[in-house]
């Protein structure tokens, strides 16, 4: 009889904390959520108007300005959030990271700001980092008004160069409205501190334009606050450098050097589109196969707190760099504290400048902001559940991105163990096996012309996978004959040049 009340007082116990448990993870999601879009507004509006900071428009096409580049939710201190999350205490007051590019300022910089408390904040700090060193103004991302420079400039050295590119390519920059150039940015911006100089190549634009380079590269100092102090220092056409825009025209038209000519240009080929050509062997007069959920979701999301098969996490979408799990739980148990996307990097080699100059650190282009709609059936199940996220990023207001997470459960199709015991006389003494099942957490990068999948994965048996899937164009520059030493030629006058690619995950302990 006591033995039957205290088994069922341990179990309530047990229940009783387990429940807790629970609540506190649910409650303690919201440390994590990422900053609405009335919280935005709100930092938006205290900032601009402090009078000392001197804010003005992101979208206004000056450079000498000062405007909000960034803002996202500034994580509390991790012995602050466990507080809440492992003894109930009050969750940390939400605070906002906000980066503030000063260029109307004697010294230029870019200075990041803690705004709290939200959601009415009242207070504003600056972050300081190690050394307390200032972050030169020249290493900050590109804008929107400065991309509408470049192309101004472009438009000049295109009008120059009109009959070298019309001959050449077929296409033009300048006053154009059918068969038209456009251009990609390469980064690195200079090989020392302190430069902001930028190798652009102009391709064909057309679907797919980042496989239509036409070999015309130049390299636009761009450091100074004035547009129209910007100049172009090199050039390169058909394997050939030139110190000016005019030298190269001369020397074009004085026929002095190996002119370039690409093949007439074809509108039905269709080699760079996503148009479907040639034959198939898929039915297309039959559906394929097709995830279902005959009783409803297994797993359940209350706002950005997800549950499933033992497990519980919170999550976010950073602007800066992506996805994000939080308070990562198994049976209740806390797996990691954090696990997150901090960086993807693409090194590149060629024989044009822009292939050579090509190292891409992909969160300096805000890749958590490119992560635009997923279309279901296609980068998520039908069955998914679509989440839209925020992002404040160069520009002035909150921007919706619809549909630009999605969670779902699906099947691995192979057995998560499995077991057939043959008794060696054409039968068995048993078989075994359990059926796998997998949630997934799915977020997209596409950052100019790769398409990056990031996928969270947790599986019933406790383990949780990190993976991403590569898609979207190459990275294609001009074909040199010295450029297969670097890569491989993939169209005629398209060359795909080697990479080598990493990313980091960070995983945090409890």
């Amino acid at each position: 009889m006591w033995c039957h009340r205290l088994l069922l007082l341990a179990t309530l116990a047990i229940s009783a904390a387990e429940s807790a448990g629970r609540m506190n993870a649910l409650d303690g999601a919201a440390i994590f959520a990422d900053l609405t879009p009335r919280e935005m507004r709100n930092v938006r509006d205290y900032l601009t108007n402090r009078p000392e900071l001197g804010l003005t428009s992101a979208r206004s096409k000056k450079l000498d300005k000062n405007s909000i580049l960034l803002m996202e939710l500034h994580l509390p201190r991790k012995h602050e959030a466990l507080r809440a999350l492992d003894r109930g205490q009050a969750r940390p007051e939400r605070e906002a990271r906000v980066v503030v590019q000063f260029g109307d300022q004697p010294r230029p910089n870019v200075t990041e700001y803690v705004v709290s408390p939200l959601p009415i904040p009242t207070s504003h700090r600056r972050k300081t980092f190690k050394g307390d060193r200032p972050i030169k103004f020249e290493s900050r991302p590109m804008t929107w008004a400065e991309y509408a420079h470049v192309y101004a400039l472009l438009e000049k050295v295109a009008l120059t160069a009109h009959a070298v590119l019309l001959e050449s390519t077929g296409f033009a920059f300048h006053n154009c409205t059918d068969r038209c150039l456009t251009f990609s940015d390469i980064a690195p911006r200079g090989l020392a501190s302190g430069e902001r100089r930028s190798w652009i190549m102009l391709q064909k634009f057309v679907e797919g334009y980042f496989l239509h380079p036409v070999g015309f590269e130049v390299l636009i100092n761009h450091r100074s606050l004035d547009p129209e102090q910007w100049t172009v220092e090199k050039v390169w056409y058909n394997g050939q450098y030139f110190d000016s825009v005019e030298e190269l025209v001369e020397r074009y038209e004085s026929g002095e050097m190996e002119k370039a000519k690409l093949p007439e240009h074809d509108d039905e080929d269709l080699f760079s589109t996503y148009v479907p050509r040639g034959h198939s062997n898929t039915r297309t007069d039959k559906h394929g196969p097709k995830l279902v959920e005959p009783q409803g979701p297994r797993y359940n999301v209350e706002r950005n707190f997800v549950e499933y098969a033992g497990w519980s996490f919170a999550y976010r979408v950073r602007s800066s760099a992506g996805l994000q799990v939080f308070d990562l739980r198994f049976n209740g148990e806390r797996i990691a504290y954090e696990v997150s996307l901090q960086e993807a990097i693409a090194f590149y080699s060629g024989d044009t400048p822009a292939a050579m100059q090509t190292k891409y650190i992909d969160a300096g282009w805000a890749m958590g902001t490119s992560d635009y709609e997923l279309a279901p059936g296609i980068d998520c199940p039908e069955i998914a559940t679509f989440v839209d996220r925020y992002h404040y990023y160069d520009t002035d207001k909150p921007i919706r991105y619809k549909n630009a997470l999605c969670i779902f459960e699906m099947t691995t199709a192979t057995p998560l163990r499995r077991h057939f015991n043959s008794n060696f006389s054409g039968g068995y003494n048993f078989y075994a096996g359990l059926e796998n099942h997998v949630l997934v957490v799915r977020t997209t990068s596409t950052v100019y012309n790769y398409d990056y999948i990031w996928d969270f994965l947790f599986y019933q048996n406790g383990v949780m996978e990190s993976r991403v899937s590569a898609t979207g164009y190459i990275h294609a520059t001009f074909y040199t004959p010295e450029g297969l030493q670097y890569g491989t030629r993939v169209y005629s006058y398209v060359l795909g040049t080697s990479t080598r690619t990493s990313f980091t995950i960070k995983w945090t302990w409890t």
